[in-house]
């Protein structure tokens, strides 16, 4: 069954609309618009908890609505309602329609369809029973205790969804997609005498829960929160000041999400808020620093077939070999550029506006052995994991937390050292790279991203990195 005709039975057959007059009232709503869309959400989610030994948790939500927005110039009208109806999606009609009295735009052409598709669009959360997810996290608790007797508490979580989705444009053109989710989360807490510390491990993507049931896969992610809990029961107070920090492969790609990725998304460069505002064709980083946003990864978390203005994704080329290539674009603030979008239009929901958003966000690989750049460095940092972290996208400062870390004394790694975060700018930092390493790597499949209030999973990626200079934030000078 294509996309369009899964759909078409969610929110025509099954919701009692009709087709043909929805797309009438769409029609009418928009007459006059530069751009805008109907947009269609019918979402399913279920989450369990488990914690102190028993099920904490488990909850299950369906919802559905539609948004319906009309764009003229910068200004913007949206209506949205949890009813799918079509006396709903006209008052929501009348509602936008302001916007634009007197304008007398004309309606942005259609996105490009693609026949491209990422993922299954089967349903995660009917595919598996009640029991076997309960007793999934069951078994997750019994093997992290009995892997070392110094384990206190074992935290363990599963969420699923499923979302479908069909966008509806003036001309009637119409395109869709069904969109699966999974993770698996697990932490666990470790103690010897008084002191007590936490690891924690997860992976997910556009999958189904099948992978997770298999016992080499769900120990492995036991495992390596239960290592990291004990590295860190074994840290020593990090150093404070400035050095060279080495970054690990994979998550720690959260930095340069952060530390730049916003910075290149087209609202905040159309507004010229932020610190890569009109330096197209520039040298914003060293030699060798190349950064693309590519939600069309099959599989990857922060994929999409389309965004939710129905422009497919695709692979975007940000900074290429140090120089500023491009932005995120979704389609009002491509228009406004006089660019094209490029599939970075996201909505949390059908509540909710989209707006340029990342989606797998990953720095490319070099020619240097990770080996190799540790040894290089005299004294210093390696950062191999991260908890989260802040930034200002106008000025591009930032500060993050290493979940774990350790020293790099005489080219060699050291003791594991807690408490250290990575205070530097963004833009200032990808000009102090020096040696990228050749094992580019995605994330587990964890990341969920934060901008104006909503939320949506991103995945990010990148070799491992030697930075020059960073400020090390710890608890002794080094």
């Amino acid at each position: 069954m294509s996309l369009l005709s899964q759909t078409d039975d969610i929110f025509f057959s099954q919701a009692g609309l009709d087709r043909a007059r929805t797309t009438v009232l769409v029609e009418g709503a928009l007459h006059g618009a530069d751009d805008g869309e109907l947009f269609m959400e019918y979402a399913q989610s279920e989450s369990f908890a488990w914690d102190d030994g028993r099920l904490k948790s488990a909850s299950f939500d369906t919802s559905q609505g539609f948004g319906l927005r009309a764009v003229a110039d910068e200004a913007t009208g949206y209506a949205h309602s949890s009813v799918l109806t079509e006396d709903a999606i006209r008052r929501a009609g009348d509602t936008v329609r302001a916007v634009h009295a007197g304008h007398g735009g004309i309606m942005a052409e259609a996105p490009i369809g693609t026949n491209r598709l990422l993922y299954a669009s089967s349903n995660p959360l009917d595919l598996v029973p009640f029991g076997a997810k309960v007793s999934l996290l069951e078994k997750i608790d019994a093997y992290a205790r009995s892997r070392d007797s110094r384990v206190r508490q074992v935290s363990a979580s599963l969420t699923g969804e499923w979302q479908a989705v069909q966008i509806i444009r003036a001309d009637g053109t119409r395109v869709a997609d069904v969109r699966p989710l999974v993770r698996l989360n697990v932490s666990v807490v470790v103690g010897e005498g008084d002191r007590m510390e936490t690891g924690s491990h997860g992976a997910g993507g556009r999958r189904t829960y099948e992978q997770f049931l298999e016992p080499s896969v769900w120990q492995a992610h036991v495992d390596e929160a239960l290592r990291g809990a004990l590295i860190n029961l074994a840290s020593i107070d990090a150093p404070a000041g400035e050095m060279p920090v080495v970054l690990g492969s994979g998550w720690c790609g959260i930095l340069l999400h952060e530390a730049i990725g916003h910075g290149l998304e087209g609202d905040f460069n159309r507004k010229q808020t932020s610190a890569f505002s009109g330096l197209l064709g520039q040298r914003v980083a060293a030699p060798g620093v190349t950064v693309v946003d590519d939600g069309s990864i099959d599989g990857r978390r922060g994929s999409i077939t389309i965004d939710d203005e129905g422009t497919p994704s695709q692979c975007t080329v940000l900074i290429e070999d140090g120089i500023l290539k491009g932005y995120m674009q979704d389609r009002l603030n491509a228009r406004l550029m006089g660019v094209r979008p490029t599939g970075n239009g996201r909505r949390q929901g059908y509540a909710h506006m989209p707006m340029p958003r990342m989606t797998n966000t990953v720095m490319r690989g070099g020619d240097k052995d990770p080996a190799e750049i540790i040894a290089s460095v005299k004294r210093g940092i390696y950062a191999a994991n991260f908890s989260g972290g802040q930034v200002d996208i106008v000025s591009g400062k930032f500060v993050f937390s290493a979940s774990e870390a350790y020293l790099i004394e005489d080219g060699k790694l050291g003791a594991a050292v807690k408490g250290a975060t990575l205070i530097g700018n963004g833009p200032d930092s990808l000009t102090k790279v020096t040696m990228i390493g050749n094992d580019s790597a995605m994330d587990s499949g964890i990341g969920v991203c934060g901008k104006a209030g909503q939320g949506v999973p991103v995945g990010v990626g990148q070799p491992t990195l030697r930075i020059d200079g960073l400020t090390v934030g710890g608890t002794k000078a080094a």
